[in-house]
């Protein structure tokens, strides 16, 4: 489940590489890693849900993840990751995201076509094939859909966001972002101009979790659209205090 390798350092001597592991363990750890941004700990039934698997299968996996001190597990608690957990995790969403990135900059693909490919590759690349991927791009901060990219050693910026359906009447912000998996809502979303750069107000918000209308740029100025609420939750935004000049998508 994981093997140590050497690779070269800058003066030509080996040095220890960090510990690689096999496919299923990647997606556990990034999975957890999402799911504790989202909710402070990851459930059993949470991670199962997210990775497609029947809840034992999971609880089977934490437990053997939690022997190699990668996860803390309490019962009704939930897992969270430690140090090392965490480190790995942040390894294969850096693979992902530059994998991604490299897709859209220099292959053109959609943003809407590049999840899926990235999941392929990410276990297959290694850390000095994105790491020359970076620097061809670079080094990007973030990826198509405004997620940021860890560093190579391991951190990350993250920058305090909202989602679209937080935003009151009268407020506007930036598109950010958006989740990478469903790539008929990213469609969608490009079919309606709410692409990361995207300028934004909140023109009225319906109660009892109605229609949220939105304006924003198109070809012949701007244009008011309605949003359902389930489908805002899932758009990143930042806040802006002032309106912001509409602007083209940015290149990604």
């Amino acid at each position: 489940m994981m093997a140590r390798t050497r690779s070269p350092d800058s003066d030509g001597s080996r040095q220890p590489s960090p510990p690689t592991y096999t496919g299923p363990v990647e997606d556990y750890l990034k999975a957890i890693y999402e799911l504790e941004r989202a909710t402070g700990a990851a459930a059993t039934n949470d991670i199962a849900r997210a990775l497609d698997i029947a809840p034992p299968s999971a609880t089977w996996m934490i437990r053997r993840l939690a022997a190699q001190g990668l996860l803390k597990y309490e019962r009704y608690h939930g897992a969270r990751l430690t140090k090392a957990g965490q480190k790995a995790a942040l390894r294969i969403l850096r693979r992902h995201r530059i994998i991604e990135t490299f897709l859209v900059r220099v292959l053109h693909y959609g943003w809407d076509e590049v999840h899926e490919e990235a999941e392929r590759l990410e276990h297959a690349a290694s850390d000095d094939l994105v790491n020359r991927m970076a620097e061809t791009l670079g080094e990007p901060t973030v990826d198509p859909h405004g997620a940021p990219i860890p560093t190579r050693d391991g951190t990350v910026a993250e920058r305090e966001r909202a989602h679209l359906a937080d935003l009151a009447p009268g407020e506007w912000a930036r598109v950010v972002g958006a989740s990478d998996e469903d790539a008929a809502r990213l469609r969608y979303l490009a079919e309606l101009g709410l692409v990361p750069g995207a300028a934004v107000v909140v023109v009225a918000h319906e109660p009892f979790d109605g229609p949220i209308t939105v304006r924003l740029p198109d070809a012949a100025g701007t244009v008011e659209r309605p949003i359902g609420v389930a489908l805002a939750r899932g758009i990143v935004v930042e806040r802006v205090e002032a309106p912001v000049r509409p602007g083209r998508r940015p290149k990604q």
